[in-house]
């Protein structure tokens, strides 16, 4: 496994103070919600890369892609980024912000179908 960066760590306690909308309703979803005990955590450290939101538990990363995932550069920066995470044992399932705005229990359902046991809906834990 690779070493998460000190500098990334500092990125994401930043980054956690300045969600963006999108991030912002999907994680007031996460948060509220559990299946089988899994946990998310947002803009959680990986290397050298800081994931949207995360899963230990599940090795799941559910990434919010808006305005700044849509040119070529960005596209493949994210797929590098991506196959990077893949390889330290994580998949990685990328939303659209417009999927959270008018689509969000699609979204919610997606999420819960990548957890192992893959189809139990994301339930509001107590």
């Amino acid at each position: 496994m690779h070493d998460t960066e000190p500098r990334t760590i500092g990125q994401a306690r930043s980054l956690r103070k300045r969600m963006t909308q999108a991030e912002v309703i999907l994680w007031s979803r996460l948060r509220r919600h559990s299946a089988g005990g899994f946990h998310f955590r947002k803009q959680h450290p990986l290397g050298p890369y800081i994931a949207d939101f995360a899963c230990s538990k599940a090795r799941l990363i559910v990434e919010v892609d808006g305005e700044t995932h849509s040119t070529d550069a960005e596209i493949a920066h994210d797929d590098h980024r991506d196959q990077f995470l893949r390889t330290q044992g994580w998949k990685v399932l990328r939303v659209s912000n417009e999927d959270i705005f008018k689509r969000l229990d699609w979204v919610m359902q997606a999420i819960a179908r990548e957890l192992p046991g893959g189809k139990a809906p994301l339930r509001p834990s107590r």
